[in-house]
Formats: structure tokens, sequence, C-alpha cells
């Protein structure tokens, strides 16, 4: 079970300006403290940095939250921020090659919630979903989402694996 709030933690690391690692932990403990339960992360924010301090300061908490992160984007290594972002790839290697490297930065043996971040319009949606139920039978993923995914999309990959969660933007800064 999750709180019905949880904390989207993109702020922390990327996007909406400056990050204070120091302040970011006070939030996140002072969450768990109120009670919440569910907090996304992404590979991209950062990238990489958020989920590495998602897993620092839950890792006290471990087993009383669901962390839940996202794949399926390319970066340019010699860049940072948003600028090292190239594209979407949601390849079934790339899937489980980024599953491995979140659990590493999560510190942690299993992703609650693992979900592509935008549907990748070069690998069949029902490919991406197959790779998630292998990684979900292996023990390394609890559940499958999709974010940014319309009906159809989320209709087939279902089909092959079921679809726990649907994330859909909503923030003030975003409201178009």
């Amino acid at each position: 079970d999750v709180y019905p709030v949880g904390l989207g933690c993109m702020g922390m690391s990327f996007a909406y300006g400056a990050s204070d690692e120091a302040e970011s932990i006070r939030t996140l403990h002072r969450a768990v403290d109120l009670g919440i339960t569910f907090f996304d992360t992404a590979e991209m924010y950062g990238p990489y940095t958020n989920e590495e301090l998602l897993g620092r300061a839950l890792k006290p908490v471990r087993d009383r939250v669901v962390i839940a992160t996202k794949f399926g984007f390319k970066f340019d290594p010699s860049k940072s921020g948003a600028a090292a972002l190239t594209g979407v790839d949601s390849r079934p290697e790339n899937v489980k090659r980024v599953a491995e490297a979140s659990l590493k930065r999560l510190g942690t043996d299993v992703i609650d919630l693992y979900y592509q971040h935008r549907v990748d319009p070069d690998v069949p949606i029902e490919d991406v979903a197959g790779t998630v139920g292998e990684l979900i039978a292996e023990g390394k993923v609890r559940y499958f989402g999709l974010s940014e995914a319309g009906p159809d999309v989320i209709r087939r990959a279902h089909a092959v694996q079921p679809v726990a969660m649907l994330q859909t933007e909503y923030s003030v800064f975003e409201r178009d």
C-alpha cells in the first residue's frame, strides 16, 4: 500500500533550478515522517544523480517506502543536465541495462515500480512490456508502468504485461 499522495523528486536535481542536496534530504526525510511512502525518480533526472540521492536518503527506511524510477532515454555522456538528453531508447537491451544501473544507484535489490518515461516510436510497446515482464520474473522489478502513453499503447502493453500505473505530468510549472 502507498499513501495517496507521493513525492515527485525531479526538482531536487533537475529542471526547476539549482539543487541543494542537504535540503532535498531534509525534504525526503520530512515526507517520510508525514507518512509519504511513494517516491518518484528517473535515470534522466540529473542524469543519474536523483536516483543516487534517493538511494542514500531513503536507505534507512527502504522497507517502508515504494520507489518508482523510469527508463527510456539516451544520453550524451559528454554533456550534463537537460543538454545530455539525445532522444529515446527503449530497446530491450537498454531497458535491462538501465534497470541494473538504477538498482545500483538506488542501492536496492528491487525496483518497486519501473516505467517507460516516454513511448519509443522505434520499439514496439509489446517488446518493452515483455522485457519489463522478464525483469519482474527475475525479481528485479515489482510492477510495470507507463508515462505519457495513450490508450492504444496502454492496451497493447497491458496485453503482454499488466500495467500497474500510468503517469501523466501534473505540475504548476507545466500546465499546458
